[in-house]
Order: structure tokens, then sequence, then C-alpha cells
């Protein structure tokens, strides 16, 4: 009889139930960010890798397909209904990792370090324990005009880390 009054004893929230689409995508997003982040520990130390990184020694090719294929989580985001905040957060996190990922060598060890898509995932799955509000066409509209920023700051730095490099070569030879 004590324990109901005792307020220690009561939850002070009601316990959400478990949405089990809501999970598979969360699933699905952590399988994602695991495979481009960090599915592979370098032996001896307490590092890992992924995808990510080592498409990322492909010139040009590589950042571009890690980023179209971390962008996935972008989509699942607004799937389950996850604020425009987060999705802004997610994007940011995308931006980050392109920009400093386009430097040749140094990018690779940044996107070791960074890991972006682990953080989007956290993100995504962190944003799941509310209910939020659904998804509108406006919330796709500025999801795929993120995607499209990013891919557009990509494609753009790519160029111009060429242009530079034929500048150099011209000026060398």
């Amino acid at each position: 009889m004590e324990d109901r009054f005792n307020p220690s004893l009561r939850p002070s929230e009601p316990i959400p139930e478990v949405d089990e689409e809501r999970e598979k995508i969360c699933a699905f997003a952590d399988f994602i960010a695991r495979l481009l982040d960090s599915v592979i520990r370098i032996p001896g130390t307490p590092i890992r890798i992924g995808l990510d990184p080592l498409l990322g020694l492909i010139p040009g090719l590589g950042d571009v397909v890690a980023n179209l294929i971390g962008s996935t989580l972008l989509f699942l985001a607004v799937r389950i209904q996850v604020p425009k905040i987060v999705i802004s957060r997610m994007a940011l996190n995308m931006v980050i990792n392109t920009v400093v990922g386009a430097i040749p060598g140094l990018g690779d060890l940044f996107s070791i370090w960074y890991q972006s898509n682990v953080k989007n995932a956290e993100l995504l799955r962190r944003s799941t324990t509310g209910v939020p509000p659904r998804s509108t066409g406006g919330d796709w509209l500025f999801v795929i005009g993120l995607v499209l920023g990013t891919f557009t700051l990509a494609i753009g730095l790519i160029l111009a880390i060429i242009w530079i490099i034929r500048i150099l070569w011209g000026l060398t030879f």
C-alpha cells in the first residue's frame, strides 16, 4: 500500500509503445551506418572503418557513391517522420563529411574519425522515442533539396580540386 504513494517507485512518464515498422527502419539505418563507417576493425587497435573512407580513395566517384548511400538515412528519417530539425542536423553531418572528405588523403582520415553515418543513425534512433507529427509533402521536398544540395556541393568540390590540380600540373610542366 505504501508503494503507490512513493513517487520514486512510479514511472514519471508512460512508456512509449514500440512501433515495429520504426524499429525495422532504425535497424536498417544502423546497418547502413555500420557498413559505411565501422564494419571493419583495424587489428590491434580500437579503430573501426567502413566503406565510406575506402570508397573515398577512388578519386571523384568514391565520395559521391558514399554520400549517395549515406543519404538513404535522410529518406529513412522522413519515412518515420523525424522532425525537420533532426533531418537538418543529419544533413549538416553529411555536408561536413562531404566538404572535408573532398580533400585527398586528409578527407579519408577525417571520415574514419568523424563517422557521420553513425552519428546520423544515432540521431534517427533518438528521435523515434517520441511520437512525431506526420510527414508532409513539404518534408519530402525539404529532404530532396538537402540531398541535391549536398551532391551539388560534392560535385562542385571535386571539380574545383580537379581544376586546381590541372593548374598546378600546367605550372609544373
